[in-house]
């Protein structure tokens, strides 16, 4: 068992290091050595959990599909509507690229042409689901307005969040990425919620119904 236990933290430990290195650099100019120093693992250690650089990029994407699935499978407080789940939920997104290299990593990867692939069915597949579905449902609650497609929404929503990250990163623009998330929902939901949701919502603004995921660990 200590031995299994010291596997499972050394191939964390280059996991964790692969993404500081992947988020920093790229694939194509990450550096394995880098990576070693990173972990204080040996060449033998990585090449004993993984068999390439691509292989180790592909667990860090693993890694951050497992974080976006925790963030979206969060229960739901009682009395939270689908829009306010989702604004929590856009708000938890954005910390987690503060908090988690591997979210940083994978946003990273994603736009190597060796993981385009990874984009119907990665991390970003997850959150997408996640949002269509909440749209769905705001729609068939009358939340959004009647002639607004979910998918449409949802297409809109996802594109301009990933719009924002990469512009943080151009511009160097210093506003908080959570802050940064609302506001691309928001001029969303000014354009597609129904007036009455808009009332309410202008009313009482935002709730705080999310704790940080592993905020009490």
């Amino acid at each position: 068992m200590a031995q299994q236990e010291r596997a499972r933290r050394t191939r964390a430990a280059i996991v964790e290091a692969a993404a500081h290195e992947f988020s920093k650099r790229g694939y194509t100019a990450a550096s394995v050595n880098t990576i070693l120093e990173g972990s204080r693992a040996t060449k033998g250690a990585m090449y004993f959990h993984f068999s390439s650089k691509e292989d180790l990029a592909r667990a860090v994407l693993q890694t951050a599909s497992e974080k976006y699935r925790e963030i979206m499978s969060t229960p739901r407080p009682a009395g939270v509507d689908a829009l306010e789940w989702l604004h929590s939920l856009i708000v938890e997104l954005a910390r987690s690229f503060d908090e988690s290299v591997v979210v940083r990593a994978e946003f990273r990867l994603i736009i190597e042409p060796e993981f385009y692939a990874t984009i119907r069915e990665g991390a970003g597949a997850i959150w997408g689901q996640a949002a269509f579905d909440l749209a769905a449902e705001a729609h068939r609650e009358g939340l959004l307005r009647p002639d607004i497609d979910p998918r449409q929404f949802t297409r809109v929503l996802v594109t301009s969040l990933a719009g924002q990250r990469y512009m943080s990163d151009l511009t160097a623009d210093e506003t908080d990425l959570a802050t940064l998330f609302e506001e691309s929902l928001e001029v969303l939901l000014m354009a597609m919620a129904s007036p009455e949701w808009l009332d309410g919502w202008r009313a009482r603004g935002w709730r705080d119904v999310l704790a940080p995921v592993g905020a009490d660990a």
